[in-house]
């Protein structure tokens, strides 16, 4: 999707757009909706490409304990100049590859629903919280001493 750069005041967007699964299928996105873009591009004062705009979409992604398939609702806001090598020859935006780049920066390294972790255990072991992990360290009193040492 190329937009043309010769335009004068503003190009406003208000668009939705499919990204194909050969672009995430090598990543850790299951599936991707149509993605919402909404915002402007124009000229600053430096004569700089600028765009402000809401990006907004759904992406499926593993959950991080459970291993299951969830939705993870996300939404960027982006304001910045637009780099020079996402504009292409004759003064054109690949709206495109910006969309993706952004959407890429968006996939969070763990995620998950769960809230009752007492359902993940097994002989000997049990899946705990980040606070319980700190609360109920049996090796806490050492890692005091460690820290005063420091």
């Amino acid at each position: 999707m190329l937009i043309d750069l010769n335009f004068n005041g503003e190009y406003t967007l208000d668009k939705v757009v499919e990204i194909p699964a050969e672009y995430y299928r090598d990543s850790d996105i299951i599936a991707l909706s149509k993605i919402k873009i909404e915002g402007k591009i124009f000229y600053d004062e430096e004569n700089s490409v600028r765009i402000k705009s809401l990006i907004s979409g759904d992406m499926t992604i593993k959950d991080s304990i459970s291993n299951e398939d969830v939705l993870y609702p996300f939404s960027i806001t982006y304001d910045d100049t637009i780099p020079e090598n996402l504009k292409k020859m004759n003064e054109k935006l690949d709206l495109f590859e910006f969309l993706w780049e952004n959407i890429v920066l968006e996939v969070p390294i763990r995620f998950t629903k769960e809230t009752d972790l007492s359902k993940f255990s097994g002989d000997g072991w049990k899946l705990i919280s980040e606070e319980d992990k700190v609360s109920n360290n049996p090796f806490g009193d050492l890692l005091k001493d460690f820290d005063k040492k420091e």
